[in-house]
């Protein structure tokens, strides 16, 4: 076996699997340990990719050369656009999954991947010279030397199960945890805290009656994640809905006094908006029902997953409720719903790069930074790779602004505002939605990751190829009158108000009803065709030009602050001796010690008065 790599990956989750497979495929010599071969990119909770804000990060990786998209194309079994009832910059696209294909073709790719090697061991400590990574131990294999070091442990890190009063040691239920990494990091000076998370039972499906459930079906013509994604037909196997009720309720409280949530056994703070069943009813205690989705885990699968009802209450409160909800009266567990407790590493402790502040060379991506989710460590596990090899080959690493993508703005709300239970990416987290839409990450990010070497040029000539596209046919619809004579029939059918005299043809297409479709037959038919071959294309013409004002808005917001939201502070500068400043923002300052005047604009406690007298310090 090999005990010098470049760049050595540790974790073999979604986070894990993208910073291995870019960091192979920027020609780094890489090395991905794993506690199992057999459970690399394992979904661990729901079997789904993408979501609200989640399918957009789903996007980015995708445009930036990552995996996630095209497996979660390949392998999914449902797929469907959330939020079409609201406006287009927070519809997010959303697959169910099978996630034993997903973890296999995952495994495949990575087994495939020239540059990369996997070895089934256990990291425990880091070897530091002059406070830079030169090597990690492992507990079976001794040292292996490394240029750069991604630890992406998830929730393995002396992680703890509880189901009621029971607990046992592991980072997942079956599966050992990992020991020795968080103690040597903290002898090294990077803080660690306690994290909690939660998954629902599963259930055998010979024992639910659907028919007293709601079913749902995907989309019928779905799109997919990936803009490389040609020849897509994916089945639309459905989901079922149903709820809890009172009686439901009162059989959970029965076992408050047994659960580790509510007695102080798990220290660990959980995710806010991911509660379990048990946290909903105190916290919602108005509601009397809560929807509850059974979730099929793969094609043809006689396991579902309870979607709504995570839980660590022991076991037999959990069926008894289980068995009061419509539909589950009979259900079979096949694994109860438990809870996991388990060590992050605080993420004001990392630079936009992903690199820690404290170790050169130690990158921390994934669950340990504190977020939640497959899509949001799957990009955070990307970017440490991309950055760890921009480090390596002493190139300008890749920092996205909040303004360019969901990834940006994940990774600043990581820094600054330093959450203290997981972080979970929403639309509303971001400040240019209209800009950041999903289907428009290939045409944000693509150039990038083609000049870094992520994205092959056939891929990055196609986005060229649409943008140009695009760029003519907004150009034309822009500058084409049409007559009321040809417009009114359509604008009749669409019961829209007619025309008395022509119109710029880009002025109809504004009109909430009208459609790209609609306004077609008055474009060239040579572009129309040529416009079909591309993945939403339609859609984003028509969005860009229904929204034109909104996105100039934007753009002239993004610009404007520009020059500020960049501007350096000084690694050396300490905050603690500005006394023009508030005593808050001394220490809020100084505890994360921003990049930049824009990171520092948005730490929780530091005003607008401080961030002028930085400013003025700066520019003396």
């Amino acid at each position: 076996m090999k005990t010098d790599y470049e760049i050595i990956v540790v974790g073999g989750g979604h986070a894990g699997a993208e910073a291995c497979l870019a960091s192979a495929r920027l020609g780094h010599s890489t090395l991905l340990i794993t506690l199992d071969k057999t459970n690399i990119s394992r979904m661990s909770c729901n079997p789904a990719i993408g979501g609200l804000a989640k399918g957009h990060l789903v996007a980015e990786i995708d445009a930036l050369g990552g995996e996630m998209a095209k497996i979660a194309d390949s392998t999914g079994i449902q797929f469907k656009m959330l939020n079409q009832s609201k406006g287009p910059s927070v519809w997010s696209p959303r697959a169910q999954s099978d996630k034993i294909e997903y973890s296999k073709q995952m495994t495949a790719v990575i087994n495939q991947q020239p540059n990369l090697d996997v070895l089934e061991d256990c990291g425990t400590d880091i070897i530091l010279e002059n406070n830079k990574i030169i090597a990690i131990n492992t507990k079976n294999s001794g040292n292996i030397s490394c240029k750069a070091l991604i630890i992406t442990a998830g929730t393995f890190l002396n992680g703890k199960i509880f189901i009621g009063t029971e607990t046992q040691t592991g980072g997942r239920i079956g599966e050992q945890a990992a020991y020795g990494l968080t103690e040597s990091l903290n002898s090294h000076g990077i803080i660690s805290g306690r994290l909690k998370t939660g998954t629902p039972a599963r259930i055998e499906k010979d024992s639910i009656d659907f028919t007293k459930t709601t079913i749902q079906y995907g989309d019928k013509n779905p799109a997919p994640f990936s803009f490389q994604t040609t020849d897509f037909h994916p089945p639309n196997v459905p989901c079922y809905l149903t709820h809890t009720n009172t009686r439901t309720h009162s059989i959970l409280e029965r076992g408050f006094d047994e659960s580790p949530l509510f007695t102080g056994v798990i220290k660990g703070v959980g995710p806010r908006y991911c509660p379990s069943i048990e946290d909903k009813i105190v916290r919602f205690k108005d509601r009397t029902a809560h929807h509850i989705f059974l979730e099929p885990e793969w094609y043809n699968a006689n396991q579902y997953y309870v979607n709504g009802f995570s839980s660590s209450l022991p076991k037999d409160i959990q069926l008894a409720a289980i068995h009061t909800i419509p539909g589950l009266e009979n259900a079979e567990f096949i694994i109860p719903g438990y809870a996991i407790e388990y060590d992050f590493f605080p993420s004001r402790q990392i630079y936009s790069t992903m690199e820690t502040k404290q170790i050169s060379g130690l990158y921390l991506a994934g669950q340990i930074n504190g977020t939640s989710g497959y899509e949001e460590a799957a990009a955070l596990g990307l970017m440490a790779a991309i950055n760890a090899s921009a480090k390596i080959k002493q190139i300008e690493p890749l920092i996205l602004k909040r303004s360019e993508s969901y990834i940006g703005v994940l990774i600043d709300d990581l820094i600054t505002k330093d959450p203290k239970e997981p972080y979970r990416m929403f639309t509303s987290s971001a400040e240019y939605r209209l800009l950041l839409r999903y289907d428009t990450a290939d045409r944000r990010l693509s150039e990038k990751a083609f000049q870094h070497g992520l994205l092959p040029e056939r891929f990055y000539l196609t986005v060229k190829s649409k943008e140009k596209l695009r760029h003519t046919l907004i150009e034309y619809i822009q500058k084409t009158n049409i007559s009321p004579t040809d417009i009114n029939p359509i604008l009749e059918s669409k019961k829209e108000s007619l025309l008395k005299s022509g119109v710029i043809l880009s002025k109809i297409l504004k009109r909430p009803s009208i459609t790209f479709d609609d306004i077609s037959c008055f474009l060239p038919q040579n572009l129309v065709d040529e416009c079909s071959k591309h993945q939403n294309l339609k859609n984003i013409i028509e969005v860009d030009i229904k929204y034109e004002g909104y996105i100039k808005r934007n753009l002239s917001q993004v610009k404007s602050l520009a020059n500020n939201e960049n501007k350096k502070i000084p690694s050396s500068l300490d905050f603690r001796k500005i006394t023009s400043i508030t005593k808050e923002a001394q220490e809020k300052l100084f505890k994360i010690k921003p990049e930049t005047i824009g990171q520092a604009s948005r730490i929780p406690g530091v005003k607008p008065s401080d961030i002028t007298t930085l400013l003025i310090l700066l520019s003396k």
